[in-house]
């Protein structure tokens, strides 16, 4: 398991410089096995990062690109009408009728292991619903997908980019929640001259990435399993978000903090940090990837503390504790 983790994010850092928090969200994602949203301006390596991350690791890739016209046949494969003749009884006798038959050429997000959804705030209301349930059941009328991981990409939601942002509850699809900003935005400068010395050298052509065989993505999650959670670590999970309720005062009105991400989903990405460090039990300081579970699902203010509120989480015991 750490030696196939351990190349796909040698790809991710060989290619791409800088973005250390995506690049641990992505892998997060795929040992865990959960969706991905990520949010920056254009030519941040949201996409890029998401695709590299699926030829490195040898995964059957689809990408799409909403866009306000998206029609479902688009992201699911095209429906085959056939007629056939057939008899019908009318009145005690036989005519001739005709019978229609509609079957799903499955295509897309049908046959993908791993898919990039991007622009997916452009996304048109029928599609979008379609698609997120999708995400979730990871099936459709009966036919199981054979999807792993989920990365959806979206421009910042303002005017500028002509496109809506997505509502709380259709963001809980994605467990992992991250936020793409430029090096030169933010005053790396170091990590942006890396950048611009690697391409006076090279000429980047992700089709030459060659993946790794591996059957890690093949297997039944059970591996997670393997991973121990101490109970020290479920109480501080658990002092954690009373700490976010109770001194933050975060509700359903402001927040969301649901059963199913915090008390399911997030068991799932402590225990893949655990395997990405090479551990089979997750320590306290795993904790930390709460930090990609908030971003947009508490308000912005309390999101950028997050850091600080596990640091400070033995100051001042949760009443939950």
């Amino acid at each position: 398991m750490l030696k196939t983790v351990s190349k796909i994010k040698t790809i991710l850092d060989e290619y791409v410089v800088g973005h250390n928090d995506i690049k641990e969200g992505i892998m997060l994602a795929l040992i865990a096995r959960e969706h991905v949203y990520i949010e920056g301006a254009p030519g941040t390596a949201k996409t890029m990062l998401a695709e590299l991350a699926a030829k490195a690791a040898n995964l059957k890739f689809y990408f799409y690109q909403f866009h306000r016209d998206t029609r479902l046949s688009e992201l699911i494969g095209e429906y085959i009408i056939s007629r056939e003749e057939t008899n019908i009884e009318i009145d005690g006798g036989n005519s001739k009728g005709e019978l229609i038959r509609q079957k799903l050429l499955p295509g897309g997000i049908m046959t993908a292991q791993m898919v990039v959804l991007d622009d997916i705030t452009r996304a048109p209301g029928e599609a979008l619903n379609i698609l997120l349930r999708l995400l979730n059941e990871r099936e459709y009328q009966g036919i199981k997908l054979p999807l792993l991981t989920a990365i959806a990409t979206s421009n910042p939601t303002q005017d500028d980019y002509f496109n809506e942002p997505l509502d709380l509850a259709n963001l809980d699809r994605f467990a992992i929640q991250l936020k793409s900003k430029g090096l030169l935005t933010q005053g790396n400068w170091d990590e942006a001259m890396s950048v611009l010395d690697y391409y006076v050298d090279h000429v980047f052509d992700k089709d030459s990435i060659e993946g790794f065989e591996t059957d890690l993505f093949e297997q039944p999650i059970d591996y997670m399993l393997n991973v121990k959670m101490p109970t020290k670590v479920r109480k501080r999970l658990m002092r954690f978000l009373g700490k976010l309720i109770e001194d933050y005062h975060l509700n359903e009105t402001n927040s969301l903090l649901t059963d199913r991400t915090f008390l399911v989903k997030a068991v799932r990405v402590l225990k893949a940090k655990a395997i990405l460090e090479g551990r089979e039990e997750v320590i306290p300081s795993d904790l930390s990837v709460l930090k990609y579970m908030t971003t947009f699902r508490v308000p912005e203010e309390v999101a950028d503390k997050i850091e600080e509120i596990l640091e400070n989480l033995d100051e001042k015991k949760s009443r939950r504790a």
